[in-house]
């Protein structure tokens, strides 16, 4: 049985983006923790202008969500479907828990299946597909839980303090998908 909220979980909801988030983004963006695990590109800080343009100019095969407790309505990360190919029914899925304090809480897992959930039942995608850093343990294990099988591998495709790392795709079908 399906639950009867597409975009919330018993701790998490994936909504909308608030004017007050920008300066909690700002600070994400001066993490090299979370932006080593979320992007290839070095850390580098983000402008103000830049992440109202991020927010603002939503493409249109994007949707992109703010993670948030429940309890506290307090911002920890973001949640997006984009790069969507609709006559294939198939998108790209992204997520970051970008406050550190709440890694290791299951919040990941109850958004990603938020996330996954809202793709299959409401979009009606057959297929989503991510892109992770071999070092990146904690993701690939989540991503694995939750069904995503291996499909390929970049090999050596980064660098980062002098050692190279791959990068790994992955994929779920809907049909492979379970609740």
């Amino acid at each position: 049985m399906f639950s009867r909220t597409i975009l919330s979980g018993k701790e998490i909801m994936l909504g909308s983006f608030i004017e007050e988030d920008i300066k909690k983004i700002i600070q994400w963006h001066t993490d090299e923790k979370i932006m080593r695990n979320l992007d290839a590109l070095p850390v580098k800080p983000k402008q103000e202008t830049e992440i109202k343009k991020w927010l603002d100019e939503c493409p249109q095969d994007t949707f992109r969500f703010a993670l948030r407790l429940k309890e506290a309505n307090e911002l920890i990360g973001y949640a997006e479907l984009n790069g969507i190919l609709w006559p294939h029914r198939t998108g790209w899925i992204t997520i970051a828990i970008a406050d550190v304090t709440k890694w290791g809480k299951g919040y990941g897992k109850e958004a990603m299946q938020c996330l996954i959930r809202y793709a299959f039942m409401e979009l009606n995608l057959h297929r989503l597909q991510l892109t992770v850093f071999s070092y990146n343990i904690r993701a690939i294990t989540l991503y694995e839980s939750l069904g995503f099988k291996r499909e390929g591998r970049y090999r050596e495709f980064l660098e980062r303090d002098g050692k190279r790392h791959d990068m790994y795709l992955y994929g779920l079908l809907r049909k492979e998908w379970k609740e």
